[in-house]
């Protein structure tokens, strides 16, 4: 399976720390091996600050706050487009504010690279077509996934 993970940070002045890049490809790579993902795929992440991600989604979501993930899918009941130059499914766009990211993880008490895996677990299943936003028993399986993903990355919440 060939993945193409794009990562840019468009903050000024800000240089995302060591390893991270890694780690979210890792994450992007984990998500579509647990859900059997197998074809070429391409993912866009984009890194943040808050007043960015509260403009997005304002512009997007018509929610004039910051949030801390936003998922912008590209296919529709597993349908993708896909990229004429490397055949590979375009899945969507993942934007994650750094701001947020690392408040979370003061906030919850672990590492600030769980929470930017699971920020990166959780916006790849809704590439993937799964949602939560009536809570209830779609909420619950997205939250199994994702901490089965963590697990398999070594970064369950019991481990970190």
């Amino acid at each position: 399976m060939s993945v193409k993970v794009n990562i840019s940070v468009k903050q000024k002045g800000f240089k995302l720390p060591t390893g991270c890049r890694l780690l979210i490809r890792k994450a992007c790579n984990a998500t579509l091996a647990y859900e059997g993902f197998c074809e070429p795929s391409q993912i866009d992440v984009s890194i943040v600050n808050d007043e960015i991600i509260k403009e997005m989604n304002r512009d997007y979501r018509n929610i004039d706050a910051s949030t801390d993930v936003l998922s912008f899918p590209l296919g529709e009941n597993g349908e993708y487009d896909i990229n004429p130059e490397n055949g590979a499914y375009m899945l969507g766009d993942i934007v994650i504010s750094y701001e947020h990211a690392e408040a979370q993880a003061n906030l919850y008490g672990h590492s600030f690279e769980r929470e930017l895996a699971f920020l990166t677990v959780h916006s790849m299943l809704h590439l993937l077509g799964y949602d939560h936003v009536n809570g209830g028993m779609e909420q619950a399986i997205m939250r199994e996934k994702e901490e089965a993903i963590l697990d398999l990355l070594g970064l369950a919440i019991n481990k970190v």
